[in-house]
């Protein structure tokens, strides 16, 4: 790290359902910048009476810029940390974003038990997530990797089921999708670079408990 490096502090925030409540968290704290917003043109938004730099990243490239040690800390969904697995400190829990990493499947080809689907093909954002999954279970399956729609593979003879992320449950309905299984819940979580932590760890920690003591105070749901 250079001087310059040590003296301002550079957060990633991803684009997205969490940059807002990601943003009102961490302004709260007194982190803000002026012009910090998801639809910024810049790339780099400065605050430099409190030394701060935000980037704003594509949701799966965010655990990379905090590994990397190109951004000091982040706020990310823990489905992106548990699909990317990036070797960064997860250091809180922030509690809101709440969605459900889920295994769903057609009705029409609903069975009695989860080892019935056994050598189907499974489309999924989160083949890592899905493969730990079934395998953790001892059942064997074909993992496609998808960007888009995952809700489009079944309908399209792609895939007999789907792994993907569920907030209401609503879009699972309305494309005759019923939930088979959950994986995991998935909150925001507070991430660190290994390194920045260690080297500028009063900051970094401070904002830990800062951020804690609204988490439990239960003002940011």
């Amino acid at each position: 790290m250079t001087s310059n490096d040590m003296e301002y502090l550079t957060i990633a925030l991803p684009k997205g359902k969490l940059f807002t409540p990601s943003a009102e968290i961490l302004a709260k704290i007194g982190y803000a910048a002026e012009g910090l917003s998801e639809k910024s043109r810049k790339l780099v938004i400065t605050n430099e009476e409190k030394k701060i730099k935000f980037i704003i990243t594509k949701t799966v490239d965010l655990p990379t810029y905090v590994e990397y040690g190109a951004a000091d800390i982040g706020i990310i969904g823990k489905d992106i940390l548990l699909e990317e697995n990036k070797d960064v400190y997860e250091l809180l829990d922030l509690k809101y974003g709440l969605c459900r990493l889920m295994v769903a499947v057609p009705e029409a080809l609903l069975q009695e038990k989860l080892s019935d689907y056994a050598h189907m093909r499974v489309a999924t954002k989160f083949p890592r997530v899905a493969e730990n999954f079934f395998n953790g279970k001892g059942i064997q399956m074909e993992f496609i990797k998808l960007n888009g729609s995952i809700e489009l593979g079944p309908m399209v003879g792609l895939a007999e089921i789907i792994v993907d992320i569920v907030e209401t449950g609503r879009t699972l309905k309305e494309n005759n999708l019923i939930e088979i299984a959950q994986i995991t819940n998935a909150t925001a979580r507070f991430i660190a670079n290994r390194v920045s932590f260690k080297m500028k760890f009063d900051r970094i920690n401070q904002m830990v408990e800062d951020l804690r003591a609204i988490v439990e105070s239960g003002e940011k749901k």
